[in-house]
């Protein structure tokens, strides 16, 4: 008998051509690009992790929602946000999740998270550039700002 498995496919659409993809050069152009594109009906409901996806020559290829959870919190399964990172070939990131009590002090489970997730990216050579946290009013605490990254 033959053994069989399954066939792993792997795929990346990119069609914005690059030049007319947004750039970021700061916290409040991540900020106001992340709440411009945040569901305003749920953002004072629930908490939400997204990241934000870059090229070298930090242009945005894309947001992707990670987790949604409760009121105060979301799981975020680093596994899964680096399988994103990888088949998207992107080489930085900016981590992205809302407070909806509009209160923009990082717990210590914001703090462990970000740490987790820089030093896995730097096994890739992948940068994380930031993690915001996005209130309901638009907003935001940059971690690359207070020098916690």
């Amino acid at each position: 008998m033959k053994t069989k498995v399954n066939e792993i496919a792997i795929s990346y659409n990119g069609s914005i051509h690059v030049n007319l993809l947004p750039k970021i050069t700061c916290s409040q152009s991540a900020a106001d690009l992340a709440f411009g594109q945040w569901n305003k009906n749920s953002i004072e409901l629930h908490e939400t992790f997204k990241i934000m996806l870059l090229n070298n020559a930090n242009r945005v290829k894309g947001i992707y929602e990670l987790s949604t959870g409760g009121i105060t919190g979301t799981l975020v399964d680093v596994r899964i946000l680096f399988a994103v990172v990888l088949k998207s070939v992107t080489t930085a990131l900016i981590l992205l999740h809302n407070h909806p009590s509009g209160t923009l002090k990082p717990s210590e489970a914001d703090k462990r998270l970000t740490q987790k997730i820089k030093k896995a990216g730097e096994l890739f050579d992948i940068k994380v550039l930031d993690h915001l946290i996005i209130s309901p009013g638009g907003r935001y605490y940059s971690f690359a700002d207070e020098g916690m990254l």
